[in-house]
């Protein structure tokens, strides 16, 4: 493959950008963009959309990875080519914790690698973990903006409606044995990336971390307890990006 493009996400291989924000939707690229300096669309392809812009004096490129594992560790291999050494992702999750209202930030110290992707990495055995000093950033900023927000483990998953129709699967009785499993074990809430990345991330040698925008809680709806759905993503962007703020501020990934 000698081109002067990444092949799949279609940017200049020249770029040198250091810093990445990554979104799943092709279609919040644009709405995280909007928080940057001097944003710039870069190319989009498949179901990757690329916009560079500054923060704070620095380069930053948002990215979206599209749905599940696969394509999200593309898009992480491919921005490691151009030089990314530290990300966040930014995305949604279904809650799975009594306790977890939607419209509730959660910033993930590891997920369960219930998904394909990481083990073509990784041996099942090491662990889907973020970086600390990233967590440690995300914490700290998601405290300055006074929301409510949970850490801890989720899980990472491979097929959306094996979570919400599991009785419909040829497997159903092992999904939701693991479903309960995973409660019990007090994980946070379940998504479709964030094991690959984290994973992806090991292997590189990048910095990685992780918001998530929790949309709704099925376990609070299955206990009866109506809650509305919550899509509003602005104040988890913003989080984030403070995040990157105070790592730089501090110097933990100046070098």
């Amino acid at each position: 493959m000698d081109r002067d493009v990444l092949f799949h996400l279609n940017i200049p291989k020249s770029m040198n950008i250091e810093y990445a924000v990554l979104p799943g939707d092709p279609g919040r690229v644009d709405k995280i963009a909007s928080f940057l300096d001097e944003p710039q669309f870069i190319a989009q392809n498949r179901e990757y959309r690329s916009v560079a812009g500054m923060l704070d004096g620095r380069r930053v490129i948002v990215t979206s990875t599209g749905i599940g594992g696969p394509s999200a560790a593309i898009a992480l291999e491919e921005l490691n080519m151009i030089g990314v050494k530290a990300f966040i992702r930014i995305g949604t999750c279904g809650a799975m914790q009594k306790d977890i209202i939607p419209g509730d930030m959660i910033i993930p110290t590891a997920a369960v690698r219930m998904e394909g992707t990481s083990k073509e990495y990784a041996p099942v055995e090491f662990p889907a973990a973020a970086d600390f000093d990233i967590v440690s950033a995300l914490v700290s900023a998601a405290k300055k903006s006074g929301s409510s927000f949970h850490t801890g483990i989720i899980q990472s998953k491979d097929s959306f409606y094996g979570q919400h129709c599991p009785e419909t699967m040829p497997v159903a009785d092992m999904l939701m044995y693991k479903w309960e499993c995973w409660k019990r074990l007090g994980v946070l809430a379940s998504e479709m990336e964030t094991a690959a990345l984290f994973t992806v991330a090991h292997t590189r040698k990048i910095k990685a971390g992780c918001i998530l925008h929790a949309l709704w809680n099925q376990e609070r709806r299955a206990a009866g307890i109506i809650d509305s759905e919550s899509f509003d993503m602005e104040l988890t962007i913003k989080t984030a990006l403070s995040a990157f703020r105070i790592l730089w501020s501090s110097g933990e990934i100046n070098e």
